[in-house]
């Protein structure tokens, strides 16, 4: 059975994704800062046995409690197939670029960027490891990283620029990523999600709304946890391994421009 790693899989769009890998067979372990949750149990009984779904409580922001995840996932599975770096936190507080500090700053950066950055490597160096010589390509990939980053990527919010620039970096990350990886039998993908109804967006919902309601894309709606799981499931399955470095949007269309 193949085996992902899940961060920020007990809540939000992570939660979503957790579900999908485990309905579509996937063990499944999670890294997620909170004692474990309940949500937990709910996977335990989705996958119908206890054992396929393991939880970590660390930060991605704490390389430490990476090789915690690594080794925790190796030992029980024996193997690691799918990276999925989901954590991710928003600026706390918002702020103006010309009135924001440094603390939200390095924070956002740490978690969104940085410890994502290095545990792409960490999970790369285990899955060399574990695949022992390479032998060329085969009929799919060694393993699989997805990103998942945003449309603040590309789009400017003055009030968060901390943000923006964190997940500007991390489309920059899985390019880099996928050239170098490539070589070595693994693939490594972008997620962009648009406006998804989670817990970060509830502050801003009455803003959504309205951009919906002036008809902010062409999938005019709130995005939900479950559309970002489905690209997720597509890009896991492993069914196109002559592609790496792709940019799947879930954005209902919000990054077509339009006149």
């Amino acid at each position: 059975m193949a085996v992902a790693l899940v961060t920020g899989g007990s809540r939000g769009i992570g939660l979503g994704i957790s579900r999908r890998l485990v309905a579509d067979g996937f063990d499944v372990a999670i890294l997620a800062t909170r004692p474990e949750p309940e949500a937990v149990a709910e996977l335990r009984d989705l996958a119908g046995r206890a054992d396929r779904v393991r939880y970590v409580q660390g930060s991605v922001a704490d390389l430490a409690d990476h090789a915690r995840l690594l080794d925790d996932a190796v030992a029980a599975w024996g193997r690691l197939d799918l990276l999925v770096n989901n954590a991710g936190v928003a600026p706390s507080p918002r702020a103006d670029l010309l009135e924001a500090g440094p603390e939200s700053f390095d924070r956002v950066l740490g978690v969104n960027l940085r410890g994502p950055y290095f545990l792409t490597q960490a999970f790369a160096r285990r899955v060399i490891e574990l695949r022992g010589p390479w032998t060329g390509w085969p009929d799919r990939p060694v393993a699989t990283i997805i990103n998942l980053s945003s449309i603040s990527a590309t789009a400017v919010s003055i009030d968060r620029g901390d943000y923006c620039l964190s997940k500007a970096g991390v489309a920059m990350a899985t390019q880099l990523w996928a050239a170098r990886l490539a070589p070595e039998g693994i693939v490594v993908h972008e997620i962009r999600p648009g406006v998804i109804a989670t817990d970060m967006t509830a502050a801003a919902q009455a803003k959504y709304d309205a951009l919906i309601d002036r008809g902010m894309a062409p999938v005019n709606r709130w995005g939900r946890p479950a559309d970002v799981a489905a690209a997720v499931s597509l890009l896991a399955a492993g069914t196109t391994p002559y592609s790496t470095g792709e940019v799947f949007h879930v954005d209902g269309g919000l990054h077509i421009p339009q006149l």
